[in-house]
């Protein structure tokens, strides 16, 4: 069946919603794709150049929006976010991206967003984002997906991969929990190639604790080397689209209200999660040892006392 997908970007200028609307182009994912920003000349210039890449790419429409045309999308992704200001603390920004992500869901919901659309959060603080538009009621919380730690577990695979010096699409590891410092590596169902970690040549535990602490240590990297991701969390946006548009039910770590997995409520952060056409559709309580378990109870933790901080009114 083609894919008759509408993609709408918010942000769609910025380093990573141009970077995942080329991304999306790649895989030939959408068969058309909106990007919205407020810096009008750049956003065209987007688009324009999106468009000319169609015959080696694929008949897909590359156009620039408003909010009206967002809201007629099947999929909206926000990634519209603001930089960082000097001597500003990680605090304050966030609490400024929580102004803006507020306006943004206003201005969907005055457009009319569809009840059937599915929004994808990838602005930082990306868990705090989710749970705001959660409790929005926007959209039922199904259909409201971060990309929490599924960029985590992108990098984090790459790493142990790049540790053990083998392809990292044969490393099955997971990042749960916060996207951020408490995220809880699972080591004790991650493997390479199907082996467990412990038995495979050459990966000690120093490797291992090596590849988490640069995982977990990536943000702030990234930020000082080149201002922040675009190709990495492009990627992992990729792979969550595919999972709704192509319905695979794909267990992704992505981040949603939760209400009772592990024990966990009135809080967004990632569990694998089956993804589809209708969203989050089954959350799955994998196997965490008693480490892990207390790990994720803490990072749930961590993330209401930031909500207390940053959106007490929730």
């Amino acid at each position: 069946m083609a894919d008759t997908t509408r993609i709408a970007i918010i942000g769609g200028a910025g380093r990573v919603g141009a970077t995942v609307a080329f991304a999306l182009q790649a895989a030939g994912l959408g068969r058309e794709i909106l990007l919205l920003d407020v810096a009008d000349q750049q956003v065209k210039g987007e688009a324009l150049d999106l468009r000319h890449g169609a015959s080696v790419a694929g008949a897909q429409r590359f156009s620039v929006g408003d909010y009206r045309d967002a809201a007629a999308a099947d999929l909206v992704v926000v990634c519209a976010g603001l930089r960082r200001q000097p001597n500003e603390s990680r605090l304050v920004l966030a609490g400024r991206n929580v102004a803006l992500f507020r306006n943004i869901l206003g201005e969907l919901a005055q457009a009319g967003l569809s009840e059937h659309a599915i929004l994808i959060v990838v602005t930082n603080p990306v868990d705090v984002l989710t749970y705001i538009a959660a409790k929005s009621g926007i959209l039922p919380p199904s259909r409201i997906i971060g990309t929490g730690t599924l960029l985590d577990t992108v990098r984090f695979r790459s790493l142990l991969a790049e540790q053990a010096d083998c392809d990292p699409r044969q490393v099955n590891a997971l990042i749960i929990g916060e996207h951020g410092d408490s995220m809880v590596p699972v080591w004790s169902t991650a493997t390479v190639n199907d082996v467990p970690l412990d038995g495979v040549p050459g990966l000690d535990s120093e490797k291992r604790e090596a590849a988490f602490a640069a995982t977990r240590g990536a943000g702030n990297e990234m930020n000082t080397l080149k201002g922040g991701s675009g190709f990495a969390i492009a990627l992992a946006v990729r792979e969550l689209v595919a999972a709704i548009v192509g319905d695979t039910r794909a267990v992704l770590p992505v981040s949603t209200l939760q209400d009772g997995t592990y024990g966990l409520r009135d809080v967004a952060l990632s569990v694998p999660t089956a993804v589809g056409r209708e969203g989050a559709i089954e959350r799955q309580e994998m196997p965490l040892s008693p480490d892990e378990r207390q790990a994720l109870e803490r990072s749930a933790a961590v993330l209401k006392e930031t909500l207390a901080h940053l959106a007490p009114s929730r």
